[in-house]
């Protein structure tokens, strides 16, 4: 009997010390871990709570993961081929899944804010996540790539701050419309101090500075919102105002001055030639211009045999000898055939090697603005029949064929080979315009993804952040003479400046949430660049 007793105290006691020892580990685990590791990872859409709902407001801030690209592509866009009714299916940028949900913060915990109506200001903080480091060109020479996929720790969290005001939108403009009349509308900083990615939009009576349903010398008509449906143009009607200056006031006869016996070039997607377009109707005023001269072939922009359009555009306004030109270049690396006689031949995507274009023309550029992003797909890939190439020779190293990777490898391989050359060209300014966003809300373009907002989202708040939101961007340019145009935060807060359901080349139910309107958001980015050069 004592000897069963025993054997029964012996195995309670063994019961109670596996159970004290599984509960410690669940404790400690516990302890270490945050309960949200727990949780199926979350999206980051910037969410504002108001008092009635949650209000999602989609951004492109720059996610450079490999699930970011992994969506193949069913619309493919050969690289010279015709923007008409197929280009709102298979844009160069709206297929990327690049909409990065970024969650607003009142703290450093993660809770989602409400948003109280005060008579003062309240400031947002969108937290976003940590972003891995970018690789550079010299991470790529060895075979073995050390590049980090996760973000390395004691990495500083990038941040955007939004500020909202209840100030009166209008109210903001009168004083900078009187310092106008009086003609003392100078930076209250100097240019060179100014960063004119900091600030907000506001309305200017003033606005637009060109007629969008009379550009038509320049103005491609999927993207004259004036000669579609759309009825409302509230939109045309905001400035962009940074804070704590002010930017020059643009002219295109003080445009044409600046760059008198100078070309400036825009070398990017479909986003650069809607900047490319914009910039032609602000400098002519939307006015017809039967003087302006067609320069192209001196630029090598000839139609090829059986092509549809030529590599890009020329113009010059022969009363201060002033080009404006765009080439078309949605990757911003070099792209050629590997074999010019077969049609149906793949093509080399030199990704350590400039577009072609530049290397030829860059002598004759005196300001060059570079854009890529939203191209950098499986699907573009796959259907342009791209094929990765680095030293010459196909792309063998794993790490770099991730697009997110093999993006970043090219956009600073880019920008340092530009950087490279300007002391060969002491006059050249060249720009790296940041990441123009996307607004599609309950799915992709191809699934039913929309931007029917038409009530600006900007009003009310305030741009705070002091780094670019495209880290690819602000990390390619820093140390370099290439200077960034960075234009992703202010454009954010402008879904409403979308063509979205108003495409007149668009098929049934497909809206367009990448270009944008024009007059519009694009003619922004080009006040900035006025500014800075």
């Amino acid at each position: 009997m004592k000897r069963g007793a025993l054997r029964r105290r012996a195995r309670d006691i063994s019961v109670m010390l596996v159970v004290l020892v599984c509960a410690t580990v669940v404790i400690w685990t516990w302890d270490r871990t945050p309960t949200s590791a727990f949780l199926p990872p979350e999206s980051h859409y910037l969410k504002l709570q108001s008092e009635e709902k949650v209000e999602k407001l989609p951004t492109a801030l720059n996610t450079e993961t490999k699930d970011s690209y992994s969506s193949a592509i069913p619309f493919v866009n050969k690289e010279e081929s015709k923007e008409d009714s197929s280009d709102n299916k298979d844009t160069e940028e709206e297929e990327e899944k690049q909409v990065e949900e970024v969650t607003v913060s009142n703290t450093n915990r993660g809770k989602i804010p409400t948003i109280e109506e005060k008579k003062g200001e309240h400031e947002v903080i969108a937290s976003e996540p940590k972003y891995r480091k970018t690789p550079t060109r010299e991470d790529f020479k060895l075979e073995k790539v050390k590049h980090e996929v996760a973000v390395g720790e004691g990495e500083a969290t990038e941040t955007t701050h939004i500020k909202e005001t209840n100030s009166d939108p209008k109210s903001n403009i009168l004083a900078t419309d009187e310092e106008r009349t009086d003609g003392t509308s100078t930076a209250r900083i100097t240019n060179q101090a100014c960063n004119y990615a900091k600030g907000k939009w506001v309305v200017d009576n003033h606005r637009p500075l060109y007629s969008g349903s009379q550009c038509k010398q320049w103005l491609a008509s999927m993207w004259a919102c004036r000669l579609m449906q759309r009825t409302d143009f509230a939109f045309e009607s905001l400035r962009w105002q940074p804070k704590d200056c002010s930017m020059e006031e643009f002219e295109g006869s003080k445009f044409l001055r600046r760059m008198k016996n100078k070309t400036l070039a825009f070398v990017g997607d479909s986003l650069g030639r809607q900047q490319f377009q914009s910039m032609m109707c602000m400098i002519s005023g939307g006015k017809e211009r039967l003087d302006v001269l067609d320069v192209g072939p001196e630029f090598g922009f000839i139609t090829p045999e059986g092509g549809a359009r030529p590599g890009g555009w020329a113009y010059r306004f022969p009363e201060t000898n002033t080009t404006v030109l765009y080439h078309w270049s949605s990757t911003l690396c070099d792209i050629e055939p590997l074999n010019i006689t077969d049609p149906a031949t793949e093509h080399a995507m030199h990704l350590d090697r400039p577009p072609a274009f530049l290397r030829q023309y860059l002598q004759k550029i005196d300001v060059l603005v570079m854009n890529t992003g939203h191209h950098w797909n499986r699907g573009k890939l796959n259907g342009n029949k791209w094929v990765m190439h680095v030293n010459g020779v196909p792309n063998t190293n794993r790490k770099l064929a991730a697009l997110g990777n093999a993006k970043n490898f090219t956009i600073h391989s880019t920008v340092s080979w530009v950087n490279s050359q300007l002391p060969l060209h002491p006059g050249l300014k060249a720009f790296y315009r940041s990441l123009s966003p996307r607004h599609f809300v309950g799915g992709e373009w191809n699934t039913g993804g929309s931007c029917n907002n038409t009530t600006p989202m900007s009003i009310g708040k305030e741009v705070l952040q002091e780094e670019s939101s495209d880290y690819s961007a602000g990390r390619a340019v820093k140390g370099t003479g290439v200077k960034l145009l960075d234009i992703t935060a202010l454009s954010h807060i402008r879904d409403e400046g979308h063509i979205s359901r108003f495409s007149i080349s668009a098929s049934r139910g497909v809206q367009d949430c990448l270009h944008w309107c024009l007059p519009g958001v694009p003619d922004t980015w080009n006040e900035i660049l006025f500014a800075m050069i």
